[in-house]
């Protein structure tokens, strides 16, 4: 893709995405199959580390992503939306096509007119709506619809903060797809990394000066909590306490 910023169409028809009408399945969508299945390479050959918790869970994520493909669900398309961060999109995958996940990167360009671009909270900071949003492509509210699990994808702009928050009963997982970031000010994370962060952990995320970064993440816990995970930034207080400020 250019790296030119773009505007992604309202009409998804050429980006994967069929008209209703045709009530496609997953099958039936080439690009959207070939996107969950390059997820699941990352979660199926990717290393560990050595850590016993990161290998449970990229085993609980590729389980419940085999038995969703497996289902061939159907799809159901919402109208793509995006944000002003998804201005930086183009630039990502270019930077994803050259970087360690370059087949996700690439299935990603494919799909992307089709995507919606969300926020997840109630109240954003208006300087966080302009360099952060997210993606669903499957779970509750993708158009790969389960309820097992979620898999998505975070943009963040160059320069960005993303405040501290957490995920009540959710484990979370990020892969780097392109752009350098730091989590809680503990490392530099570069692509093809992999960030664990258990059920209610406190995570504050920059990204680096000069470009974008793109994440793909899965999200684990109870149905009930996936199809709501009542999404909230920290408070002050909190998060100085979670960085022994």
């Amino acid at each position: 893709m250019s790296s030119t910023p773009q505007t992604l169409p309202a009409d998804a028809t050429e980006a994967g995405a069929p008209p209703a009408s045709t009530a496609p399945r997953l099958f039936d969508t080439p690009d959207w199959l070939y996107l969950l299945r390059d997820f699941d390479a990352l979660y199926r050959h990717g290393s560990a580390g050595g850590s016993r918790l990161i290998r449970a869970h990229r085993k609980r994520v590729r389980d419940a992503l085999s038995q969703l493909i497996d289902a061939n669900p159907a799809m159901e398309f919402r109208q793509p939306a995006p944000k002003p961060v998804t201005a930086h999109l183009p630039r990502a995958l270019d930077l994803g096509a050259r970087g360690a996940v370059d087949a996700l990167a690439r299935s990603l360009g494919r799909v992307a007119p089709a995507l919606t671009w969300e926020y997840g909270y109630d109240k954003v900071p208006r300087a966080l709506a302009q360099k952060y949003a997210y993606c669903e492509v499957a779970g509750p509210r993708g158009p790969v619809r389960t309820e097992r699990l979620v898999l998505g994808f975070v943009l963040l702009a160059p320069r960005t903060t993303y405040p501290q928050h957490s995920h009540a009963e959710i484990e979370e997982s990020y892969i780097s797809i392109a752009g350098a970031w730091s989590e809680n000010d503990t490392a530099v994370h570069a692509p093809g990394s992999l960030i664990l962060n258990r059920p209610a952990h406190e995570h504050r995320i920059t990204t680096a000066d000069l470009d974008p970064c793109l994440l793909a993440y899965a999200w684990i816990g109870p149905e009930a909590r996936l199809n709501a995970p009542g999404m909230k930034l920290s408070t002050s207080r909190r998060s100085r306490m979670a960085q022994g400020i």
